[in-house]
C-alpha cells in the first residue's frame, strides 16, 4: 500500500486511516457530517494526492488527447481545464478525467487513482502519434481546498487575486511562498475553492502554511469520506460506482462531455447509440421514508419487477434525507416518477429528482 507525502501528518492529527485505491489515505477526522458541514459552510482540505497526473506535450498531443478522450479539447485555451472521458472500445469508460492547457502543445491529464496504470497503458497503447508522454504520479500531491470561504481564507497565501479565477480555469503561480504552483479552482464537492498541485516535497509546508492561513476561517482537514457525500449531493459521478467499463457516457448522463464534432475511440458508436436512444439510463432519487439507500441494491418497480441497481448511496447530511443515483430502465427514469429501492426485503418508494440534489 502507498502512502502519500501527507500520510505521517494525517496518523498524527488521529484520522481513520484506511486502504483507498491501493493507497493508505484519511478517511475521517471528526465524523462525516461534522466534516461535509464544514466544508459547505466554510473551508475544509483533502489530501487527494493519491490522484494520477501526466503531462502529454509535443505538435501532436492535442491531436492524441482529441482521440482518446470524448469532449472536444481543441475549444480549450491556456488555463483552462475541461472536464471529460476516456471511452473504451465497447460502449464503456475507461475512466473519466480532467485535461488542463499548460501551454501550447503542453497538457496535464489528472486521472483517478484506481485507474493511473490503466490509463497510462490505454493512452500509451493510442499513441502513434509521437507525443511524449510524462507519468508524473508519484511526484506531485495534490490539496483540494474547498468550500465557500477558501477564496478569502487562502489569499495571503497567494500573489495573484484568488477571486478572479473562474470555475474550470487555472493559474500556475506563486503559493504558500512556492513558485510554479498550478492553482485550479475546481473540485468535486460543489462549494467552490481550489485544487493545488505541488512537488512532493513542498506539500508538508504548504498543508501547515495552509491551515495557519485558514485558522480563522476555521479550516479543518477532511476525509474521503465526506469527500463522498459531497460528490453525491452534487450528483458527480465516482468511477467504479456510476461509470465503469461498461457503463456508456450517454447512459450515465455524460452527453454533455461527449461530443460527436469530432472523432474519437469508438464515436461512430456512441453516435448510434444516441441516435437510437439508450435503454438504461443514470438517475438521481429521494427516499420518500427514513431509508439509505446503498451501492448494489435492487431498484423495482410497484409490482416488485426489478428495473434496476443502485451505484450511490447515502444519508444526505444537509438535507437529512436517503438520497441516491442508480441505473433504471428508460421508460422508469422520468423526473418524478416513482421507483422503490429494495432494502433487505422492503420495497421503500423513492422519487426520481433533478440533479443537483443540494441547491445552495
Amino acid at each position: 500500500m502507498k502512502n502519500t507525502a501527507l500520510t505521517h501528518i494525517h496518523e498524527e492529527l488521529g484520522a481513520k486511516m484506511l486502504p483507498f485505491a491501493g493507497y493508505n489515505m484519511p478517511i475521517l477526522y471528526q465524523g462525516v457530517n461534522i466534516e461535509h458541514e464544514t466544508v459547505r459552510n466554510g473551508v475544509g482540505v483533502f489530501d487527494v494526492s493519491h490522484m494520477g497526473e501526466f503531462m502529454l506535450s509535443g505538435p501532436n498531443a492535442l491531436a492524441l488527447i482529441q482521440k482518446v478522450t470524448s469532449n472536444d479539447a481543441s475549444t480549450l485555451t491556456i488555463g483552462r481545464a475541461q472536464y471529460s472521458c476516456l471511452p473504451n472500445n465497447d460502449g464503456g469508460i475507461v475512466d473519466d478525467l480532467i485535461v488542463y492547457k499548460m501551454q501550447e502543445e503542453k497538457y496535464l491529464l489528472v486521472v483517478n487513482a484506481s485507474n493511473i496504470e490503466k490509463d497510462w497503458n490505454w493512452i500509451t497503447s493510442h499513441n502513434d502519434l509521437g507525443v511524449t508522454m510524462e507519468n508524473l504520479s508519484d511526484d506531485y500531491s495534490l490539496l483540494a481546498i474547498q468550500g465557500p470561504k477558501a477564496v478569502e481564507a487562502m489569499q495571503s497565501l497567494a500573489t495573484i487575486d484568488l477571486s478572479a479565477i473562474a470555475y474550470y480555469h487555472f493559474e500556475v503561480a506563486e503559493f504558500a511562498g512556492f513558485q510554479d504552483i498550478i492553482i485550479s479552482a475546481t473540485g468535486y464537492t460543489g462549494s467552490g475553492g481550489f485544487e493545488i498541485y505541488c512537488k512532493n516535497d513542498q506539500v508538508a509546508t504548504i498543508w501547515n502554511k495552509v491551515f495557519e492561513a485558514g485558522a480563522a476561517f476555521g479550516i479543518q482537514p477532511i476525509g474521503l469520506a465526506a469527500r463522498d457525500t459531497l460528490r453525491l449531493e452534487m450528483g458527480f459521478c465516482l468511477y467504479g460506482n456510476d461509470i465503469n467499463d461498461t457503463t456508456s457516457p450517454l447512459e450515465a448522463g455524460l452527453g454533455w462531455i461527449t461530443k460527436f464534432t469530432k472523432e474519437f475511440t469508438n464515436s461512430e458508436n456512441l453516435k448510434q447509440q444516441k441516435e437510437a436512444g439508450v435503454s438504461k439510463k443514470l438517475v438521481a432519487f429521494e427516499m420518500q421514508e427514513r431509508a439509505v439507500p446503498r451501492h448494489d441494491y435492487e431498484i423495482v418497480d410497484a409490482t416488485g419487477a426489478v428495473i434496476g441497481v443502485v451505484t450511490s448511496g447515502t444519508m444526505s447530511p444537509s438535507m437529512n434525507k436517503g438520497i441516491g443515483l442508480g441505473y433504471v430502465t428508460t421508460a422508469n427514469s422520468a423526473v418524478d416518477s416513482t421507483i422503490y429501492i429494495r432494502i433487505r426485503k422492503n420495497d421503500v418508494p423513492a422519487k426520481v429528482v433533478k440533479l443537483p440534489f443540494y441547491k445552495k
